[in-house]
C-alpha cells in the first residue's frame, strides 16, 4: 500500500508514541491479559492513521464534458445556491461529506486552467453544517475549461481537520482528476456549477473521488 507524502512525518510520529505506550504498559500492566488488551488498542490506532493517509490504484474518469467527484465520500446536499465570490450569480451546489475512513486527496472534478484562488482562514465547527462552507477554514479553487466553462469547488475543513493542503497555482492548467490537494483528519468539499447541467447523483449517494461522475456540462 503506497502512502501520500503527507503523512509520512505525522505516521513517523504515531509510531514513536506507538513504541512508548508499549513500552509504559508491559512495563506498568498489572497482568499478561491487559498488556495485551492496550497493545492491540494502540496498534489499532495506528493502523487506522496508516490507512488514512493510503493513496488508492484508480481508473479515473476523463470526459471533457462531466464533473467528477474531487473526493471520497458521501453525497449531502444539492441545492441551488448564491455564490458571492468569484461568481456573483446563482449556481448548483453539490456538497461532499468525508468520514475518517475515506480517502482524503483531492482530485480536479474538470481540466482546465485555474482562474481563481484563495484561500481563507476560518473556524472549525461540524463540516455537515450549512454554515461550514464560508465560516470553516477553506480554499475556493475555480477551474476553466477549453470551451469556456467553469466549476467551482472548495476545500473544507471540519471540527476534526485542522489542515488544508492545497497544490493549485492560480494560473496554471491541470488536467481532469489529478490531485489538486489534501485535507487532513475528516472535511467536506462543495462543488459550485453555474448556468445548466445535469445532476448525475442524488442526496445519499457514494462518490469516489477521481472516478464518480456528479454532473453533466452543458
Amino acid at each position: 500500500m503506497k502512502l501520500h507524502k503527507e503523512g509520512k512525518v505525522i505516521i513517523l510520529v504515531i509510531l514513536w508514541i506507538w513504541a512508548v505506550a508499549i513500552e509504559l504498559v508491559c512495563h506498568f500492566a498489572y497482568s499478561a491479559a491487559s498488556r495485551w488488551i492496550w497493545s492491540i488498542l494502540f496498534a489499532f490506532f495506528g493502523l487506522i492513521v496508516i490507512f488514512f493517509f493510503r493513496i488508492p490504484k484508480r481508473d479515473v474518469t476523463v470526459d471533457d464534458g462531466l464533473v467528477v467527484a474531487p473526493s471520497d465520500g458521501k453525497v449531502v446536499k444539492i441545492q441551488k445556491a448564491f455564490v458571492p465570490e468569484y461568481f456573483d450569480r446563482e449556481c448548483t451546489q453539490i456538497s461532499i461529506f468525508l468520514n475518517l475512513f475515506n480517502v482524503h486527496i483531492t482530485w480536479f472534478p474538470i481540466g482546465g486552467k485555474v482562474s481563481f484562488y484563495r484561500y481563507h482562514p476560518g473556524k472549525y465547527i461540524f463540516a455537515f453544517l450549512p454554515k461550514s462552507s464560508e465560516k470553516n477554514e477553506h480554499t475556493t479553487i475555480v477551474v476553466k475549461d477549453g470551451e469556456d466553462r467553469e466549476v467551482m469547488f472548495r476545500q473544507i475543513a471540519g471540527i476534526v481537520a485542522r489542515r488544508i493542503v492545497c497544490y493549485v497555482k492560480e494560473g496554471e492548467t491541470y488536467g481532469q482528476a489529478t490531485e489538486a490537494g489534501f485535507i487532513k483528519f475528516g472535511s467536506r468539499l462543495d462543488v459550485f456549477i453555474p448556468g445548466e447541467a445535469e445532476i448525475l447523483v442524488k442526496k445519499g449517494d457514494k462518490v469516489k473521488g477521481s472516478v464518480s461522475a456528479i454532473a453533466r456540462l452543458k
